[in-house]
Formats: C-alpha cells, sequence, structure tokens
C-alpha cells in the first residue's frame, strides 16, 4: 500500500517566494495545494503561504520570529546559521534537516555539496556549507527523539532501488538535452525569465558539443542571427519569453519569407509587459500562432512531460530542417523549473537526418518544380549553385520580383509545404477509458495535474485527451472530441486559447472551461474539485 504523497514547503514571505516538494514511495510529479511540512525561513512566509495550511501541517522554525497562533516546532535556522559564521547557511541547515527527517543519505548530501560548489568554482564555501548541513541532519535526530515529529506517521516511506540510476533534471535542462540531441549547433537569445536556463545550459557544455553560444544585445539581433546561422548550414535556435517573442516578430516572418528552417523555444510568463516575471501561464499560444506579418506555415508543439520535453525539442530540429518553417517549442515557468526523476534518454543513433543538397550551377533556391512546396535547399559553397535569399518576394532564383502571377504561386508553394506533415505530426494522447463520457482536454504543462486530478476522482467514464502538438491540430481530435458528451477544456490562462483553437480547427465548441491565469501552476487537489464540480452542474451533458 502507497503512503499518501507528502508536500513539504520551505517560505520566504519577504520575497514572497516558496518551493515545494513532494516526497512519495511511487512516482508523483504535480504539484498539490496542501502542505504538510512547512519550514518558514523569515518573519512574513507563514502569511505568504497562509491558506495552503491545515490542521495537520506541521510547521518548524523559530517559535520567537513568527506572530500565529499555530503551533510551531521550534528550531532557530538563524542563530544555528550565525555560529557557522553567516545567517545565510540557514538554507543549507533546513535542508540538512529535511534530510534527516526523510532518512537520507548524508554523504551523498556532503558529495552533492562538493559537486555544486566545485563546479561554481567557489570551493571556498564547501567547508561550511557541509558543516551546516550536518548541522540541521543532527537536529533532525533531536526532533525525532524528543518525539517532537514522528517519522513512522508522517515522512517515514520504502524506499526503491528502482530509481537508483534516475536523473534529476527541470524541463530546461531536458530541452537543452533535446537541442543537443537535434543538433543543435549554434544558440543565439537575449536572457529572459524564464527561458534563461537553456542558454546557460547549452553555454555549459559548448565545448563538448561544438556549439556557438552567443549572447545577443537584443532579441532582434538574436533571431536574425539564428537566420543567418541556419542560411550558412548549422541548426539554430532561440530561447525567449513572450516580451522576448514579441521583438522577434519580425524576425520570423523573413523566416517565412526565405523558407528558412527555425526552432524557437517560447518559455512562457503571465503578461501583458513584464507582468508576473517569476511566476507561470499559458497565455502566449496565440501569440506563437499569428507571430509575424503575412501568412506563412508553422509547427508549435508543447511537451507535457520532461520527457517530452527532451522528444519534442530533437524532433523540432528534424522538423524545421525538413519543411522549411519556424517551429516553436512552448513551455512555461512552472515546466522549466520543476524537477524531478526521470530514466535515461535514448541516445539517438547513426547521423542525424539533414535536408542539406549539394548544388549544381543551374540551382534555383525557389524553384516552383516541386510537388510538396519544399524545394531542396542549398547552402552557399556546398556546390556550384547560388544560393539567394531576400526578404522581398521573389521569383525561383531568390530575385525581388512584383510580378503578380509568381506571388500567387510563391505563396501557394510556400503555405502548401504542411500538406505532408500530417504523416508525422504528433497525435493527442488518450489517457483512461476509451468508452469515456467526459474527456478532459489539457495541453503543454497541465499533463501530470490533470492526470493525477482524474487518478484522485476515479471516475470510470472520465478520461484525459493531451496534445503536445497544438498546431497544426491533428486530425485525430475531431474523433476524440466527437465521441465525449462533456468536454472539460483545462488552460493556464484567462481565456481558453486552445479551446478557442480547437474551435476554429474542428468546429466543436467547448462550453465548460476550468482556467487559472494568477501566475501559480494548476494543483491537482484543487484541480479534481473543480473538475467533479463541473461534471455536477454540467450533469455530463455537451
Amino acid at each position: 500500500m502507497f503512503l499518501l504523497p507528502k508536500s513539504i514547503c520551505l517560505a520566504y514571505g519577504e520575497r514572497s517566494n516558496s518551493i515545494q516538494i513532494r516526497i512519495s514511495d511511487h512516482p508523483v510529479q504535480a504539484p498539490v495545494r496542501r502542505i504538510d511540512l512547512l519550514i518558514p525561513l523569515d518573519k512574513d512566509a507563514i502569511a505568504h503561504v497562509s491558506d495552503r495550511l491545515s490542521k495537520s501541517t506541521i510547521i518548524i522554525g523559530d517559535r520567537e520570529k513568527f506572530d500565529t497562533d499555530r503551533e510551531v516546532v521550534d528550531v532557530s535556522f538563524s542563530n544555528m546559521a550565525k555560529e557557522i559564521g553567516n545567517i545565510i547557511f540557514a538554507n543549507t541547515i533546513a535542508v540538512g534537516l529535511l534530510l534527516g527527517l526523510t532518512e537520507g543519505d548524508i554523504k551523498e548530501g556532503k558529495q552533492f555539496l562538493k559537486n555544486y560548489f566545485t563546479l561554481k568554482k567557489k570551493e571556498e564555501f564547501i567547508p561550511d556549507n557541509i558543516r551546516a548541513l550536518e548541522k540541521g541532519f543532527q537536529e533532525a535526530t533531536r526532533l525525532v527523539k524528543e518525539k517532537h515529529i514522528d517519522p513512522d506517521k508522517f515522512l517515514h516511506m520504502k524506499k526503491s532501488k528502482e530509481i537508483k540510476d534516475d536523473l534529476l533534471i527541470n524541463g530546461a535542462e531536458a530541452i537543452g538535452f533535446g537541442a543537443i540531441a537535434g543538433g543543435c549547433n549554434f544558440i543565439s537569445s537575449y536572457p529572459m525569465s524564464p527561458s534563461t536556463g537553456v542558454l546557460v545550459f547549452l553555454s555549459q557544455h559548448a565545448h563538448e558539443f561544438d556549439i556557438i553560444s552567443e549572447q545577443a544585445e537584443d532579441e532582434i539581433s538574436a533571431v536574425n542571427m539564428a537566420i543567418g546561422a541556419w542560411y550558412a548550414g548549422a541548426r539554430a535556435m532561440v530561447t525567449t519569453s513572450g516580451g522576448g517573442l514579441a521583438l522577434m516578430t519580425e524576425g520570423i516572418s523573413l523566416a517565412g519569407m526565405v523558407e528558412s528552417p527555425m526552432v524557437i523555444h517560447l518559455a512562457q510568463r503571465p503578461g501583458p509587459a513584464t507582468g508576473l516575471p517569476t511566476r507561470t501561464e499559458q497565455g502566449d499560444l496565440q501569440l506563437a500562432l499569428y507571430a509575424g506579418h503575412g501568412e506563412f506555415p508553422r509547427i508549435i508543439l508543447a511537451p507535457g512531460q520532461i520527457e517530452e520535453a527532451y522528444e519534442v525539442t530533437q524532433k523540432a530540429f528534424y522538423l524545421a530542417d525538413k519543411y522549411q518553417v519556424p517551429v516553436f517549442i512552448l513551455t512555461d515557468q512552472y515546466t522549466m523549473d520543476s524537477y524531478y526523476n526521470v530514466k535515461e534518454f535514448s541516445v539517438p543513433e547513426g547521423k542525424i537526418d539533414r535536408f542539406i543538397i549539394k548544388t549544381d550551377a543551374d540551382y534555383q533556391r525557389y524553384s516552383l518544380d516541386t510537388d510538396n512546396g519544399i524545394t531542396p535547399r542549398g547552402i552557399p559553397n556546398h556546390g556550384e549553385g547560388l544560393v539567394r535569399a531576400d526578404s522581398d518576394e521573389h521569383d525561383e532564383n531568390g530575385l525581388i520580383t512584383e510580378d503578380m502571377e509568381v506571388r500567387i504561386k510563391m505563396m501557394e508553394k510556400r503555405n502548401s509545404k504542411l500538406n505532408d506533415f500530417k504523416k508525422e505530426a504528433f497525435a493527442p494522447n488518450l489517457l483512461g477509458p476509451k468508452d469515456y463520457r467526459v474527456l478532459c482536454v489539457g495541453w503543454g504543462s497541465t499533463y501530470h495535474v490533470i492526470k493525477e486530478a482524474l487518478d484522485k476522482l476515479n471516475i470510470p467514464d472520465a478520461a484525459l485527451l493531451h496534445f503536445k502538438q497544438v498546431y497544426p491540430v491533428p486530425e485525430e481530435s475531431i474523433k476524440y472530441l466527437r465521441k465525449a458528451k462533456q468536454i472539460i477544456s483545462i488552460e493556464n490562462n484567462y481565456n481558453g486559447q486552445f479551446a478557442q483553437l480547437l474551435e476554429i480547427s474542428t468546429g466543436i465548441s467547448i462550453e465548460t472551461k476550468i482556467l487559472k491565469y494568477n501566475g501559480l501552476p494548476f494543483y491537482s487537489d484543487e484541480l479534481a474539485e473543480e473538475i467533479n464540480h463541473a461534471i455536477s452542474e454540467k450533469g455530463g451533458q455537451k
């Protein structure tokens, strides 16, 4: 029998920041609203998460620091940190305490600190942090011995050897791994939360994988550098957030006109403008869908799991190269900064598929002699032909033209390129009974939250349809949607942007929507209540 997964929260009130950890003897990958154990590290922290506390929540901290009627297990992290030399060590002491309460391995904890500060080239911090970790670990022993906390009732869990070799990574690292697996050898970006982690990751591994990493002066330069890199034969990407993509839209349109491949990672955060720069939202789907003036094709992918972030990013380079279109990868702050353990990723075998030809003397970059709208792509100095690119409308040789007949043919050529894409598109993933009556629809980062919410409800005729490709909307979507008696769209935005796109693409209107747009992700326990209410209210009728 599995124990209820425990939710542990370390909170800082002054800056309204908190870190939630879920510990379980079976896999859990979604957050919950409930907090079982809270470690507040400043005087405002309890108030910051007060609406998530229950009577059974255990609070461990400096009792004198908090103005609260709640019972607090007295541990003075700040005084203990000062004994070591600096109040900053309170964080590491708290980690040591959690390591002790969860029966973790102190040796592995020490090794992690050594590796971490060695990588940061700050080895002088290692001894004091190890002392802090040990101090917290010893404090956990005291709390258990004096029966302030009973680990058998609260945190004691059966350990599993099956996950010993798993990777513990976040979404940003998974995107980076996927880019490397996809053959990325050039990244140009301007730092912008929450996308910066991908730029940092690829920069850290640039020498190992022959990647040129460029921090551009702004997003306009970044996207144009990436287009130039593709033109020269590289496999390039940019990583940005909504405000950065707004600046890139002219470059995206340029990629559409010159039929350049492009991979754009868009890590969403709440807008408009600066919005909530450290929070999460799925508010930029329509921005990715319509970014760039004029009409040209694109592909939009949205991984729902860390494993999918790797898979989707790897495939994005293949699709961009093959179809010569911009490919967007939509994540969000929740995906980028969330960690959980996954099995090792499979490394691609053999050579990466490339779609570059060696040109002859008569090469025409935009030849209309094509059945699918895709002209074989040449690059400069690879063959005898000239490879011209121009932002104006052009003829088959890439020369500027205002010939209206040519314009019509070029528009039809460019916009027909995705006709064959349906053969290798990502189909939506159906989880749950095939004879469902209620169908919950989600995309991107809501995957694990909706899945866990439905698992909690255990409704025999309710299923999840999850999309990791949101545009073009997969053709299979229609049969799934038509079969349902009630459809519930679940999105982290205000307008239900994907529900709107589904209606445009399939003609099926989704009336029931569960939307969240306060800057936080869905919690699985909270969502379970909302799904149950939506089903009860509608009586399961369409």
